[in-house]
């Protein structure tokens, strides 16, 4: 094998047709299973989209690039259920264009974040993370308080629904005031937003002004949903007996 190597080190075009000959493998290895995916991955039948808040929040989240530091993807090792909550599935992943598991930790995992903090702990988290976590290395985001635009919702529902994510027409034609009712709880369009997207939607100010919708309305909506768009992964642990 070495002198194999050897030898095709002196032919360049030898080389570079074995380099083109592996990555081909490897290539095949990985992408001839994701043809069978629709028979391999069984959806959960409670998966929610996410509401057009949330979703706003995710696009922040990417743009801020939070999830270069902050994973969303729990192994099923001990030491992380423990630490983290239930293992991650890859069917709870199935409407996320695009998905956000990641491998790198700099702050920890958010798989299972939502719930775990109140939203006047994000807030504060946002505006000085070292204000409730003294040894945080991430940086503020005081910014998020600017007003959130809402414009382009219905037309980024509109693409996510072509790609397969299950927005009807009336979701995307009503996703701006989705997005506005879902911070306002006291207003007259709040329980449209749960009959649309169910019962489990975390519908109140998360900012805590409800007379504004902000990027960190957005933001906190988006983290608090976190690990709640289905129950199947808690559902897996039990049948586990974990």
């Amino acid at each position: 094998m070495l002198k194999l190597h050897y030898n095709l080190e002196k032919l360049s075009m030898g080389l570079v047709g074995a380099i083109i000959v592996a990555a081909s493998i490897g290539g095949i290895v990985e992408i001839a299973p994701l043809f069978t995916i629709d028979e391999t991955i069984e959806l959960p039948d409670d998966l929610r989209p996410n509401t057009p808040l949330e979703l706003a929040g995710r696009g922040i989240f990417i743009r801020e690039g939070c999830y270069a530091c902050h994973s969303q993807m729990i192994r099923s090792l001990a030491d992380e259920v423990d630490r983290y909550g239930a293992y991650s599935l890859a069917a709870e992943s199935a409407y996320d264009h695009p998905m956000l598991w990641g491998s790198k930790r700099t702050g920890p995992d958010l798989a299972r974040l939502g719930g775990k903090y109140s939203d006047f702990w994000h807030v504060e988290h946002m505006r000085d993370p070292r204000a409730v976590v003294t040894a945080s290395i991430m940086p503020a985001y005081p910014w998020l308080d600017r007003m959130l635009d809402t414009s382009t919702l219905g037309r980024e529902l509109a693409v996510l629904a072509r790609l397969g994510v299950p927005y009807s027409a009336e979701m995307i034609d009503n996703a701006e005031r989705d997005a506005l009712a879902q911070s306002r709880p006291e207003s007259d369009d709040a329980a449209d937003v749960q009959a649309r997207y169910g019962d489990r939607v975390a519908v109140r100010s998360f900012d805590g002004d409800p007379e504004r919708l902000t990027e960190m309305d957005a933001v906190i909506a988006y983290l608090q949903s976190l690990g709640t768009l289905t129950s199947s992964a808690s559902a897996v642990l039990k049948e586990n007996g974990s």
